[in-house]
C-alpha cells in the first residue's frame, strides 16, 4: 500500500516537472503569443471609435398658486401659496424615452444618442439624462435636444397658466370697475331719489293730517277721503323706507364686503402673475462631461488582452505538446 502511494506521488512530481519543463522550453512562444495578443488589443484600443459621455440633471418646472382655506368656526379665509410641478417626473421620463430613445434607436450613422433617462434617486421632480457621442460636443448637442423639447413644452404650459391668470385679473378688474363706477353710483342715485320722495311723502302726510284735524267735524265726507289718502301715504312711506334700507344695505355690502373681497382676489392674482412665481424646467448646474472618452477603456482592454493571451498561449503550448507526444507514441 505504501509503495503504491509513493509511486503515485512520484508520478505527480514527474508530471509537474514535465509541465514546468514544457513551459520553460516554450517560453519564447508563450511570450510572443502573449505580446501579439496584447499588442493587437493595444492597437484596437487606439484605433477603436472613441465614445464620450455627457450627463445632465433636469429639475422639472413649477408655478405657484393660492390655496384658500375657509375656517367654518370664525368664518374667515386663509390664503396659502403652494407649488404645482408642471409634469409628473415618471410620466415625463417615459415620454422622453419613447421620443428620444425608442423611436431613434434604429437610425444609423448617428454621432450621438441618448443612453438613459431616469428619475433621480429619492427625488420626485428631477431627471438624469445621459448621452453618448463621438465627441463631447456631439453628446452635449443630443442632450440639448431633449432639454429644448422639454423646456418648450413646459413653457407652453406656463404661458397657458399666465394667460388664464391675466384673463381672471381682467374679469375681477371689470367687476370692480362695474361696482365702483356703475352699481354704486346707481344705488346712490336711487338712495338720493328715495330720500327726496320720502321727504315729499312725509310733508304730504303731515299736510293731510293737519287738514284732517281741521275738517274732521265740519266735513265728514272730505275727512273720510283724507283718511284714505293718509293711509295711502303711510303705506307708501313704509314701502319707500323699506326700499331705502334695502338699497343702503346693498350699497354698504358692496363697499364693505364685495369690493374688499374682489380687491384681495385681484391683488392675489397680480402677485401670482409676477415672474418669480413661474419657473421653467432647467438644468441643475451645468452639463457634465469628461475630458477623456469612456470607451474604449484602454488600460482594461490591455490588461484583459494580456491575461487572455497568456492563458491562451499556455493552453496552446500544452495542446501542441500533447499532439507531439501522441504522434511519437503512435510511431513507436
Amino acid at each position: 500500500m505504501n509503495n503504491t502511494n509513493n509511486y503515485a506521488i512520484q508520478e505527480d512530481e514527474i508530471d509537474l516537472r514535465e509541465l514546468f519543463k514544457t513551459l520553460v522550453k516554450n517560453k519564447i512562444k508563450i511570450v510572443l503569443i502573449t505580446l501579439a495578443v496584447t499588442f493587437s488589443a493595444l492597437i484596437y484600443a487606439f484605433v477603436a471609435p472613441k465614445v464620450y459621455e455627457a450627463k445632465a440633471v433636469l429639475k422639472i418646472g413649477e408655478y405657484k398658486f393660492t390655496n384658500t382655506n375657509t375656517n367654518t368656526n370664525t368664518n374667515t379665509n386663509t390664503n396659502t401659496n403652494e407649488k404645482i410641478v408642471i409634469a409628473n417626473a415618471a410620466e415625463l421620463s417615459k415620454e422622453l424615452e419613447i421620443l428620444f430613445i425608442d423611436i431613434l434607436k434604429n437610425e444609423k450613422d448617428r454621432e450621438a444618442n441618448i443612453l438613459t433617462i431616469d428619475l433621480l434617486k429619492k427625488q420626485t421632480n428631477f431627471l438624469e439624462i445621459i448621452a453618448n457621442g463621438s465627441s463631447n460636443e456631439a453628446a452635449i448637442a443630443e442632450l440639448q435636444k431633449v432639454i429644448n423639447y422639454t423646456q418648450e413644452i413646459h413653457k407652453k404650459i406656463l404661458d397657458d397658466v399666465k394667460n388664464s391668470r391675466e384673463f381672471k385679473a381682467k374679469q375681477v378688474d371689470g367687476k370692480l370697475d362695474l361696482l365702483k363706477n356703475q352699481t354704486i353710483p346707481a344705488l346712490k342715485e336711487k338712495i338720493d331719489r328715495y330720500k327726496k320722495d320720502i321727504k315729499i311723502y312725509e310733508t304730504n302726510f303731515l299736510d293731510v293730517q293737519s287738514n284732517l284735524k281741521k275738517i274732521k267735524d265740519s266735513n265728514p265726507t272730505l275727512a273720510a277721503i283724507q283718511i284714505n289718502e293718509q293711509r295711502y301715504l303711510a303705506d307708501m312711506l313704509i314701502k319707500l323706507k323699506d326700499s331705502l334700507e334695502a338699497f343702503e344695505a346693498e350699497k354698504n355690502d358692496i363697499e364693505v364686503v364685495q369690493i374688499k373681497v374682489l380687491e384681495e382676489e385681484l391683488n392675489s392674482v397680480k402677485v401670482l402673475m409676477e415672474p418669480y412665481n413661474y419657473k421653467n424646467t432647467e438644468i441643475v448646474g451645468e452639463i457634465m462631461t469628461n475630458d477623456y472618452p469612456i470607451k474604449p477603456k484602454k488600460s482594461l482592454i490591455v490588461v484583459v488582452a494580456f491575461v487572455t493571451g497568456l492563458i491562451f498561449s499556455i493552453f496552446l503550448v500544452f495542446f501542441l505538446e500533447f499532439i507531439r507526444d501522441e504522434k511519437k507514441h503512435s510511431q513507436q
